[in-house]
C-alpha cells in the first residue's frame, strides 16, 4: 500500500493559502479509501484543554468530537503515543462508546495510531483513525500490517503538517486553544471569521473582488487566499503592482506590446494579462492606477478583451480579477483621479481588510506566537524564547504599520536579541510616522494591567533610560533605591 500520494500534496500546502478545513477532510477521504474503511478520523491535540479535537472527519451526525486526553481509544492513544488496533471479537476496556452512543453509529473494528510531531522531543500532535473494515455482508478485522501502514500514513502526515501554519501551534509547550482557517493566515477574531466567509463564498466564483485595508493588513495573502481555493487555482496567479510601476510603463506591463512598437521593441512581448491566462490577475494598489489606462483596464474588465500596445489585432483574456487599495477611492472619484465607471466595476465583491489594533488581544498573541516561531526557525534560534515583559511591550503598541510592521519587529528582535531570551530592550523602539521621537515618561506606553505590573513595567523603562544605574532612577521617579528594588522584585544592589 503505498503512500506517496502525501509527497504530491506537500508543495501545494508550502506556499499556499490554501482552506486546511478542505485539505484536511480530502486527505482523511483518501485514508478510508485505501484501507477501505467505513470512516476516518483526524484528531489534533489541544494541549490547552487536554483535549482530542477531530479536525476532519466523517461525522455527518455532530460537528466534532472532543475527548479529553486517555479517553477511548483515541485519546489513550494520544496520551501513551502507542497505536492499537481494535478487533472485532472480544472486548476492550479501552473503548468508550460516548461517541457511539452520539451519533448512532456503530464501531465494530479499529485501528488508531499516534501522529508525533517533527521537532524534537516529538510529541503526540495528533491521532490518525480508521472505522470498520468493509468486507461483504460479514464485519472483518485490519491486520497487523494495516496497523502498521497507519503508522507509515501518520509520519508522513506529521512531514505533511510541517508544511503548514499549523506547524507553529503543534509545536512543544504551545498552550493555548488551536484556531486555524486558511494555511499561513493567522487570526481568528470575529473580524477575520468575517474574511474567511467572504473568501469561502467569493472564491467558488469568477466574481471580480476588492479587498480593501490598510498598508500591511496582509491583502497580498487574502488574495492568494481567493486564488488557491478557486477553480482556477491549477492556474498562474500573478501580480501587478501599480504604485512600483511607472505610469508610462503599466500600460507596457499589463499588456504586452507588438514588434516596433516602440523604440528598443525588438521582439513582441505578453504582458502580465498573458501570463495569467487561465488563472487570476491580481492588481495591488489599483487606486494608483493612472487615468489613462484606466479606460483599458475597464474595457478588460468588461468585455476580457485588449490590445497589446502597438497592435490593432484584438486579444481575448480568460482571467479572473482580484484587486486591493488602501485608498479611499470614493474620494479619489470625486476628486476626479479615479474612473467611477471602473469604481464600479471593481466593487462586485468587497473584502475589508480589519487593522491589527482591531483584531483584538488573542489574534495579536496568535501572531506573536506564529512570527516568533517561524523566524527563530528560519533564522537559526530555535531555543530563543519570548519573556513575558517583552510579550506585554507588544501588547502595548498600537501597531499603525499593521501585521507587517509586527513581522519586521519581532525579525529584528529574534536577530539581535542578545541571550536566551527576548526582553523588551531586544525590541525595536516603536514611533509612528511623522510622529517626533518621544522622551522620557512620553515613550513610555502599557496594556491595561493591574496597577502593580504597570509599575513594575515603568520603572523598568525608567531603568533603561538611565543605562541600569538604579540609583539615577530612583531619583527621577522621587522614590528610594530600596523602594524601587521591591518595585522591580530584584535585590536593591
Amino acid at each position: 500500500m503505498g503512500t506517496g500520494w502525501l509527497d504530491e500534496v506537500q508543495p501545494l500546502l508550502a506556499d499556499r493559502q490554501v482552506n486546511l478545513d478542505v485539505v484536511l477532510p480530502a486527505i482523511v477521504d483518501e485514508i478510508a479509501r485505501r484501507f477501505d474503511a467505513e470512516r476516518a478520523t483526524f484528531f489534533l491535540v489541544d494541549r490547552a484543554n487536554r483535549q482530542l479535537v477531530s479536525k476532519a472527519a466523517h461525522l455527518p451526525e455532530i460537528a466534532e468530537i472532543r475527548l479529553q486526553l486517555g479517553e477511548g481509544i483515541a485519546g489513550w492513544a494520544a496520551e501513551h503515543g502507542r497505536a492499537v488496533r481494535l478487533p472485532t471479537s472480544g472486548t476492550d476496556a479501552r473503548f468508550s462508546g460516548t461517541v457511539d452512543a452520539l451519533t448512532g453509529y456503530r464501531t465494530r473494528s479499529m485501528l488508531c495510531v499516534p501522529v508525533r510531531g517533527t521537532a524534537p522531543p516529538a510529541d503526540v500532535v495528533g491521532v490518525l483513525q480508521v472505522l470498520n473494515k468493509r468486507s461483504g455482508q460479514q464485519p472483518a478485522d485490519f491486520s497487523d500490517d494495516e496497523l502498521s501502514h497507519l503508522g507509515t500514513f501518520a509520519e508522513e502526515f506529521a512531514q505533511l503538517l510541517d508544511h503548514t501554519s499549523l506547524r507553529s501551534q503543534l509545536r512543544p509547550g504551545h498552550d493555548k486553544p488551536l484556531a486555524f482557517r486558511f494555511n499561513f493566515i493567522v487570526g481568528n477574531s470575529g473580524a477575520m471569521r468575517e474574511v474567511y466567509d467572504r473568501v469561502d463564498r467569493a472564491a467558488k466564483t469568477e466574481a471580480t473582488v476588492l479587498l480593501r485595508g490598510e498598508t500591511g493588513t496582509g491583502k497580498t495573502l487574502v488574495a492568494r487566499a481567493i486564488h488557491f481555493n478557486s477553480p482556477r487555482s491549477d492556474g498562474p496567479m500573478v501580480k501587478v503592482d501599480c504604485a512600483a510601476l511607472p505610469a508610462t510603463l503599466i500600460d507596457n506591463e499589463l499588456f504586452g506590446h507588438e514588434r516596433g512598437a516602440y523604440t528598443g521593441a525588438d521582439q513582441a512581448r505578453d504582458g502580465k494579462v498573458a501570463a495569467a491566462e487561465g488563472g487570476t490577475l491580481f492588481l495591488d494598489e489599483i487606486g494608483e492606477l493612472p487615468l489613462e489606462v484606466q479606460g483599458k483596464l475597464l474595457r478588460l474588465l468588461q468585455d476580457r478583451t485588449y490590445l497589446r500596445v502597438g497592435s490593432t489585432t484584438v486579444r481575448t483574456a480568460s482571467v479572473r480579477f482580484v484587486c486591493a487599495t488602501h485608498r479611499d477611492l470614493e474620494q479619489a472619484v470625486q476628486q476626479g483621479v479615479f474612473r467611477e465607471d471602473l469604481y464600479y466595476r471593481l466593487r462586485v465583491v468587497e473584502i475589508d481588510i480589519p487593522p491589527l489594533r482591531e483584531r483584538g488581544h488573542v489574534d495579536l498573541d496568535q501572531l506573536v506566537d506564529h512570527f516568533h516561531f517561524e523566524l527563530t526557525r528560519r533564522h537559526g534560534r530555535p531555543e530563543l524564547q519570548l519573556s513575558a515583559a517583552a510579550r506585554t511591550a507588544l501588547h502595548a503598541w498600537s501597531w499603525p504599520g499593521n501585521v507587517r510592521e509586527l513581522e519586521h519587529c519581532l525579525e529584528s528582535a529574534v536577530v539581535l536579541a542578545r541571550g536566551d531570551r527576548i526582553e523588551p530592550e531586544d525590541l525595536p523602539r516603536r514611533r509612528a510616522p511623522g510622529a517626533p521621537q518621544a522622551t522620557g515618561a512620553d515613550a513610555f506606553v502599557t496594556a491595561v494591567a493591574p496597577l502593580q505590573q504597570v509599575e513594575r513595567d515603568y520603572c523598568r523603562h525608567v531603568l533603561a533610560l538611565c543605562d541600569g544605574n538604579k540609583s539615577q532612577a530612583a531619583q527621577v521617579l522621587g522614590i528610594g533605591r530600596n523602594t524601587l528594588a521591591r518595585k522591580l522584585g530584584s535585590d536593591p544592589s
